[in-house]
């Protein structure tokens, strides 16, 4: 049986933690609710199409539909393309970064930090206009640079959609997880970079052989979140769809829930779509993470 002081720290927990609980189950647990009992029904126009609309219940139809579609499934294979030039890219970037600034070489370390942080200051939708803006030929200095080389790239069309997007992710996110490396590496204990240094490592092997297995848990942390942020890909391809339509408005999975939704009014479809994608992004990250420990352990 508890004794009262047990019971009065219970009681105490509960009350401080049910305002998250209460937050958790409104914005997280009501919409996911919501979205599965939306993704069992359809809605079909009676009278050849002159009658008015109703719900009817289509159980796993949704799911069957959304999995049997070739836009949705082709979403998937963008994203894995996107990821393969993304993800390798910023993190080697961001923990390159880390690594400059917390060598003895570098100088203004503060100054550096703010410097490459601040592009993922700037609003995703306002850097995805800035972006499109310098792919757009005829206003992009950048093209007309380019051009006056004799090279002519058109970095708004289908072949180049998934490397442009991919830019302007690396610009966003770079700095972000290069802060995140870099307070990792400050954890990491002086007295065993010195005794690195007596037994005459230089600075790249103390780097590679040292500080970056001292702080995989933070790149493990770093490439899951990145992932999972992947699966979302959504505000970039769709200003550059707007700026050239030339990759059509399902080209990522979060594209086709918006085009399911807002232009076919199926919103049946979109409830099972973006649970599938909500599936997909927690099977993920479970195996990032499996693989993440396995890779840590001795």
């Amino acid at each position: 049986m508890a004794t009262p002081s047990i019971l009065g720290q219970r009681r105490t927990a509960a009350l401080l933690l049910s305002p998250f609980l209460g937050l958790f189950a409104a914005v997280t647990l009501a919409p996911l609710l919501y979205a599965a009992w939306l993704s069992l029904f359809t809605t079909r126009t009676s009278g050849l199409g002159f009658g008015g609309t109703e719900s009817v219940f289509a159980g796993w139809d949704n799911y069957v539909r959304a999995l049997s579609d070739p836009e949705f499934l082709d979403g998937f294979l963008v994203v894995a393309a996107y990821c393969a030039v993304y993800i390798p890219v910023m993190i080697g970037a961001a923990l390159a970064l880390a690594l400059l600034l917390d060598s003895g070489l570098a100088k203004a370390r503060s100054f550096f930090q703010l410097a490459l942080f601040l592009p993922h200051a700037v609003p995703g939708l306002i850097a995805a206009l800035i972006w499109v803006y310098l792919y757009t030929p005829g206003l992009s200095p950048v093209i007309d640079l380019l051009a006056s080389g004799g090279i002519g790239v058109d970095f708004l069309s289908a072949d180049n959609a998934v490397l442009s997007t991919a830019n302007i992710a690396v610009w966003e996110w770079t700095g972000y997880n290069m802060v995140i490396f870099y307070a990792a590496l400050q954890a990491v204990p002086r007295e065993t970079l010195d005794a690195a240094r007596v037994d005459g490592a230089g600075a790249v092997r103390t780097a590679l052989s040292i500080k970056v297995p001292m702080i995989r848990p933070a790149v493990a942390l770093a490439v899951m979140f990145t992932v999972i942020g992947s699966i979302q890909l959504f505000t970039e391809p769709k200003v550059i769809y707007n700026a050239s339509s030339a990759i059509g408005s399902s080209w990522t999975p979060n594209m086709y829930v918006q085009t399911a939704a807002f232009q076919n009014n199926d919103f049946g479809l979109a409830a099972a779509a973006s649970l599938l994608i909500a599936l997909f992004a927690a099977a993920l990250s479970f195996a990032v993470t499996r693989i993440s420990r396995r890779g840590s352990k001795p």
